[in-house]
Order: C-alpha cells, then structure tokens, then sequence
C-alpha cells in the first residue's frame, strides 16, 4: 500500500517535471518565432522598404545638382531602412560636387530626410579660355561660367599652381566670406596683388582696402561705419582697424 502511494506521487512528479519542461519548451518556441517574425518584418519584409515618393531633400542652394542627390538616395529603394548604409550614403553624396555638409535621418516607416549644406560661391575668378570659376568662401571650386553672375564679384586672382598666389586667393576669399549679404552685395571687383593687400571696389567706385584676412570682424565694423559717415572718400583704408585712413 504504501509502495504505490509512493509510486503514485512518484509518477506525479515525473509528469509534472515533464509538463513543466514542455511549457518552457514552448515559450522559448514562442519567443524564437516571435523574434524572428520581427526580424524579417524590420529587416527583410516590404513594410519597412525605401519609398522613393518619402525621399525629402532639404537645404540644396543654388549649386547641388538636386536630382543627382534623389537618384543616389533612390537607388536604395525597395532596401528596408534598417539595412541602408546612411552612413556609406553620406559619404556618396559628399563626394558630388558643392555639397559642404550632409544629414541623413530614416522618416520611419518607409522615408528619408536628407538635409543638405551647400557651398555657396562668393566670388568668380577668371580663367584661361574667357571662363569664370565659382569659388565659395573656402576656396572650393563649386562651378564654372562663361560670364560673372550679377550677384557675385570678380575676384583679380588666377588659380594657379603658385603657393602666393593660392594665399593672396583665399584671403581675399576669407574677406568675401565673413562680409554681410548687403556690403557683399555691393561689392563689384576684388584684387588680391598679395594675401596682405586685399581690395574691394563697390558699384559706386569707392575702393575698400582690407589688407590681410586677420581682424576681419573688426574690420567690418570701421569699415561700414565710414561708408556712412564719409560717403564722399573714395577710398577707405582698414588694414590697419584702430587707425583707418579715408580719402
């Protein structure tokens, strides 16, 4: 009697055992397939495929080739975003010609915001063959041109070779850069015989004379200031800002 009440419990406790091990069996089965129908919905199902129609380019300027950027974003259409390289995208698309900067962000479920910095050219400097190249405020060739924008000087610097004349270049350009869009907007010509003798000539004629890049910022305040308290100089002369020179 007491022989089978001991194999009866023993039988109990076997069968429990074995119902506890199925159940864990079965949620490890539950959560493996689980998993996994969330890995192929993220990274292999068409709910999180690119959408060519979602791609968003911001911030193109004037001198990114906008339709080169889309067609490179494009190509990953169909690609479900967390497989896209963004970061191999970016680095794609900083290579095209003009583009200082570039984010790329995933507009979930199926997009992208592609948000670009341009480089903007400040000035055009004449070539050989009666062109223009467009130079932003880096020195960057961003473009070329038959003739000089309305908006942009010309800038009396040929790029060459010569190591004087890549400085004298970009202080002129430096100087171009850190101008406001108003003063910039006036200004016609830019000579740089040398990286310290920086010249503007505005619309008017008067000629500004800013000597090197250094002290820029400064250099623009005493600069406005005497074209509103001379309007008669015609030449203002701030390469030296705490003792400037109008006649």
């Amino acid at each position: 009697m007491v022989s089978d009440q001991l194999a009866d419990r023993l039988a109990e406790r076997t069968a429990m055992a074995r119902y506890r091990m199925w159940r864990r069996i079965g949620w490890i089965a539950l959560a493996l397939a689980v998993t996994a129908g969330l890995v192929w919905v993220t990274f292999f199902s068409p709910l999180l495929a690119l959408d060519p129609e979602q791609v968003h380019v911001s911030g193109q300027g004037t001198t990114v080739g906008v339709e080169q950027v889309r067609e490179a974003v494009t190509d990953e259409a169909g690609v479900p975003l967390p497989r896209i390289d963004t970061v191999g995208l970016r680095e794609e698309i900083l290579e095209m010609n003009a583009v200082k900067n570039v984010a790329i962000t995933r507009a979930w479920p199926d997009g992208l915001t592609v948000r670009l910095t341009s480089r903007e050219p400040v000035a055009a400097v004449p070539q050989s063959g009666d062109v223009y190249a467009l130079m932003d405020a880096e020195g960057v060739r961003v473009g070329t041109v038959e003739d000089v924008p309305d908006h942009l000087p010309s800038i009396v610097v040929s790029l060459t070779d010569d190591e004087a004349g890549r400085r004298a270049m970009n202080a002129a350009l430096e100087v171009l850069g850190a101008l406001p869009r108003k003063l910039a907007g006036g200004i016609q010509t830019v000579s740089a015989a040398t990286q310290d003798d920086v010249r503007t000539t505005l619309s008017d004629g008067r000629v500004i004379r800013w000597g090197s890049e250094a002290q820029v910022e400064l250099k623009i305040k005493v600069a406005q200031t005497l074209l509103r308290a001379e309007p008669s100089a015609t030449t203002i002369d701030v390469s030296s800002p705490a003792l400037p020179v109008t006649r």
